[in-house]
């Protein structure tokens, strides 16, 4: 008669609907994690993209200004560093990178929030379809992060009916 041995649990099976539940969330976990450093590089991005552009186009204008004022002589130069300060301004403006920047802030706390839910689910012995469905609906909110669409820290708010 064989004595069944006292070690550690075995892992289950990529065949077994538990071990395939795992390896999914594991994947969204990977990808939360991913996607979260992803979205912290752009917002750095779009925060350099945003000064660049918008504190020379208010140096510039004050600049052209003075230069205007000062001569006669100078209102040509001045007139080209204020084009040139209206093209820092207006470029500012076109790529919106202060909004970039708040989106890709959003999205990182909301992929940071699928991560955890992931590792949360990852740390429970045994994983229930349930456990897949929450962490799908945290990456569903991580992914209208970027619309402006504001995260809900709770999850998503409850479907009447459900």
């Amino acid at each position: 008669m064989a004595i069944p041995s006292a070690g550690p649990p075995v892992p289950p099976s990529w065949n077994e609907p538990s071990g395939r539940l795992r390896a999914e969330v594991e994947r969204l976990c990977e990808e939360a994690l991913r996607q979260k450093d992803l979205a912290h590089r752009r917002a750095d991005f779009w925060a350099k993209v945003d000064i660049a552009l918008g504190f020379p186009a208010a140096l510039l204008a004050g600049v052209s200004g003075a230069a205007g004022l000062a001569s006669v002589d100078a209102r040509i130069p001045a007139a080209l560093v204020a084009l040139t300060a209206a093209g820092c301004a207006a470029g500012a403006g076109f790529l919106r990178g202060d909004n970039r920047r708040v989106a890709n802030k959003r999205a990182r706390q909301a992929w940071a929030s699928v991560e955890a839910k992931a590792r949360m689910k990852l740390a429970k012995e045994q994983l229930v379809p349930e456990d897949l469905g929450e962490v799908l609906e945290r990456r569903h909110l991580a992914l209208a992060a970027y619309e402006g669409e504001d995260f809900p820290p709770d999850g998503p708010a409850a479907v009447p009916g459900r």
